[in-house]
């Protein structure tokens, strides 16, 4: 017979044979959750769950805020084999109903404040499913293969509508060993606070596999928290790790630290590209060691990365452990520096739930097209170009927006920047920039003209800027860029 490769039971054995249970798994508020508390409390969560009648194969949508809670309802679907599907807790009724009706779920854990959005399905309180689970004997852990489903994963849907990414058990031991362990040399000393949320692809890495594949903890907040909170966070229980996306860190850039970040031994970054600007400002007036990588849902977490010891500022870093890339033209052929990457890896997501021909299409003789643009560089890093998908084109040029936005971000008076070409009163693509100002002064708009004209080629530089209040995006923090095309919101 296979050994038993449950990832929930893999976890609670490594943390027992590893002499850390006793240690602190999660800081949440006042409250200290070892690792020990966690495992157990999952066992017992998941003789809840059998006593509903969840089990192997089963889907179950998990859509509560990041908590001890979240943490053992997530091990609990694990332990009894069934496949929970993560889901954004602040979505829209309608987009929780879409979301329901394409995993096809058998129960829906989540907080009461939801109840109502699932009224067709059986349905459990996270809370209620916490507390049951301090008297509820624990059961055997579900015989899996390393290869059956674990998890669902929706992409945050930044061009259209959501795919659901299904990930196997194997998985999460492969995040806590490449990038965890080999790129970010996580121990059972650190601590760490990710903004990003365990529902996304990269919190879920951050928050939930490291500490529980290290010994580390984390520090847990039920919302996303701002620049100040986090500030607060980190300098309350002396978290060395910060994850976070482009998007905080100019909020954080623009707060008074005070020496607060001092503890911080490295922050990483992901989710889209950190403006070269930003990351040098954090670098040289904070202190931070900014660490930029890339990944995908597909992939699980980052395929590419800088690392402790081994980061090239400006840069995406160098392929994780067990990682291969490639650069290729628009042909599918290998090219000599600029191109399309493409990834292959032993994480890979198997599938798209319920869509066979989009699996076929991405998925192409095991190798994941990221429609991601980069460049090879020659000492191995690679960097960023932009996405196939956010090529804009204007006046019969093809051309990638975070150029211009990397020049506008640069300026002193510039706290975020998108690019976007829109059709004018004549129905003509111009090209205008949408800045977030970090303060509003006369004529900041065509002085950010000049400032971009002075530094690109003519075809580059936007027709009109508008200041904004604030950019769009999605609930991870990435830019919707069909919505910045749009030219309003």
């Amino acid at each position: 017979m296979n050994r038993n490769r449950n990832a929930a039971l893999a976890l609670a054995t490594r943390a027992d044979r590893s002499g850390w249970s006793s240690r602190p798994a999660y800081l949440v508020g006042d409250e200290v959750w070892t690792h020990g508390q966690v495992h157990d409390l999952a066992g017992g969560a998941a003789g809840v769950l059998h006593e509903h009648g969840i089990g192997r194969g089963d889907h179950v949508l998990l859509a509560a805020p990041d908590g001890a809670a979240w943490v053992v309802a997530f091990l609990a679907i694990a332990r009894v084999g069934a496949v929970a599907v993560l889901v954004n807790p602040e979505l829209t009724a309608a987009d929780h109903q879409l979301l329901l009706a394409d995993c096809d779920a058998r129960a829906c854990v989540t907080d009461a404040a939801l109840e109502d959005r699932f009224s067709g399905c059986r349905w459990i309180d996270v809370d209620h499913l916490l507390d049951q689970a301090w008297t509820t004997t624990t059961g055997p852990a579900a015989e899996v293969t390393a290869t059956s489903p674990l998890y669902v994963q929706y992409t945050s849907g930044t061009t259209g509508r959501p795919k659901g990414v299904v990930h196997s058990h194997k998985d999460l031991a492969l995040y806590g060993m490449s990038v965890g362990r080999d790129v970010l040399r996580i121990g059972i000393g650190d601590i760490a606070l990710s903004v990003s949320k365990m529902f996304w692809a990269y919190g879920f890495g951050n928050a939930l596999v490291f500490p529980l594949h290290s010994g580390s903890s984390a520090v847990l907040t039920p919302h996303r928290p701002g620049a100040e909170e986090v500030l607060d966070l980190v300098a309350r229980h002396r978290v060395n790790l910060l994850y976070s996306v482009p998007s905080s860190y100019t909020a954080l850039a623009s707060a008074d630290t005070r020496g607060a970040l001092a503890c911080l031994r490295a922050a990483v970054s992901a989710g889209e590209p950190l403006p070269r600007a930003l990351g040098a400002r954090l670098r040289d007036e904070l202190g931070i060691e900014m660490l930029e990588q890339i990944g995908s849902t597909e992939a699980g977490h980052a395929f590419c990365a800088n690392g402790i010891g081994d980061n090239t500022p400006g840069t995406l870093g160098r392929p994780v452990p067990g990682w291969e890339v490639q650069v290729r033209d628009e042909q599918g052929f290998p090219a000599e520096a600029d191109g399309e990457l493409w990834v292959r890896g032993p994480a890979l997501f198997s599938h798209y739930l319920n869509q066979p021909e989009l699996t076929r299409s991405t998925l192409v003789d095991g190798w994941l097209t990221t429609h991601d643009r980069v460049r090879h560089n020659p000492d191995g890093t690679l960097s960023h170009l932009g996405r196939t998908d956010d090529m804009e084109m204007v006046g019969g040029i093809s051309l990638s927006p975070q150029e211009i936005e990397g020049v506008l971000a640069a300026h002193p008076l510039v706290r975020e920047a998108a690019v976007a070409a829109v059709l004018d009163h004549h129905d003509a693509s111009r090209l205008r920039a949408f800045v977030v100002p970090a303060q509003r002064t006369p004529g900041l708009e065509e002085e950010l003209i000049t400032w971009t004209r002075s530094r690109l080629p003519s075809f580059k530089v936007p027709r009109t800027v508008r200041l904004v209040r604030e950019l769009p995006r999605t609930a991870t923090g990435k830019l919707r860029r069909h919505v910045v095309r749009t030219g309003s919101w």
